[in-house]
């Protein structure tokens, strides 16, 4: 195995991050600074990265359906359940790919294998992500167009790849990008609130009969599907038909999160509220709206002074 896999393998970083650590010359193989890339590794091979003992893990690809109430990270300051716990203790060290916040529900990926994870998460390789979402109220066509189109949100330019209404108030959208809340914000942008959202497909990886909390390993082949996969050329919001997740629903909930970490997002509007006054526009001043008229008697001009 090329020493770069090795440590990657290893739980390092992605191939092309740990190749850093090996140029850098912090990487030692029985006792020598080893620099070339594609150095052989044998299993009877001493490696340490600083004064760290590497060893080859075994690789993990698992497919978790994550419920609503937990959050995606190892450890959590306010103590809130995280997705590991849902994980078996003796499994070596896992990351998440990617992420979905505490409200939302739906499939992500755990592993070791960080190149993987790179092609999974990286702009560049747009793996499609599909999600089932439910609205507060009924979705206006034309907003289909904008969320095609796209428009900026907090953390960026965000559009969808697709979107199929399911029913009045649901709909089904298909991204490339991974901005942070894209689809909340998205859709708050455009008057509305999400009241659920699953994550049902994650490249050609679908959520279909695992419950909620559950979790299994994917086959070798579908790691091989994962790693080839790339977005399909066909016409925007040509969604591919699925099963009703209504079905997938019906699964039996898992323990109940604490209720203190179930409020709901709401993004602060930025826009001025209905019926506010307008202030003449003499001159910016702060604490008195955007705008504000001078106090005190108005002051002259002064011209400009002579030189002689």
């Amino acid at each position: 195995m090329r020493l770069n896999r090795f440590l990657a393998t290893a739980g390092l970083g992605s191939r092309r991050g740990v190749e850093e650590l090996i140029t850098q010359g912090s990487v030692r193989v029985n006792g020598q600074v080893v620099t070339n890339l594609a150095t052989q590794i044998l299993p009877t091979d001493s490696v340490k990265v600083g004064s760290r003992l590497i060893r080859a893990e075994q690789p993990i690809y698992a497919v978790l359906h994550k419920p609503p109430g937990y959050v995606c990270t190892a450890d959590d300051e306010f103590e809130r359940r995280t997705i590991f716990e849902l994980l078996p203790p003796n499994w070596p060290r896992v990351h998440h790919v990617g992420r979905l916040d505490l409200e939302s529900e739906g499939l992500i990926f755990v592993t070791n294998d960080g190149d993987l994870t790179h092609t999974l998460t990286h702009p560049s390789h747009e793996v499609e992500k599909e999600y089932d979402v439910l609205l507060d109220r009924p979705f206006a066509p034309d907003d289909r167009a904008k969320l095609l189109k796209g428009f900026r949100i907090e953390h960026g330019y965000a559009k969808c790849e697709g979107v199929e209404t399911i029913k009045a108030d649901r709909l089904r959208l298909i991204l490339a990008q991974g901005l942070k809340r894209q689809i909340r914000l998205m859709l708050y942008k455009l008057g509305y609130e999400v009241k659920r959202l699953f994550r049902i497909r994650i490249g050609p990886i679908l959520i279909e009969g695992l419950a909620r909390g559950a979790w299994r390993f994917l086959s070798q082949k579908e790691v091989t599907a994962l790693r080839d996969a790339k977005p399909k050329s066909k016409p925007k919001a040509a969604i591919k038909p699925r099963p009703p997740a209504a079905k997938i629903h019906e699964t039996p909930r898992g323990p109940a999160a604490p209720k203190k970490s179930a409020t709901p997002y709401k993004p602060v509007a930025t826009a001025n509220p209905a019926g506010r006054k307008k202030t003449a526009a003499w001159s910016k001043a702060p604490g008195a709206g955007r705008f504000s008229k001078p106090s005190g008697p108005a002051r002259r001009p002064q011209s400009p002074k002579r030189r002689d």
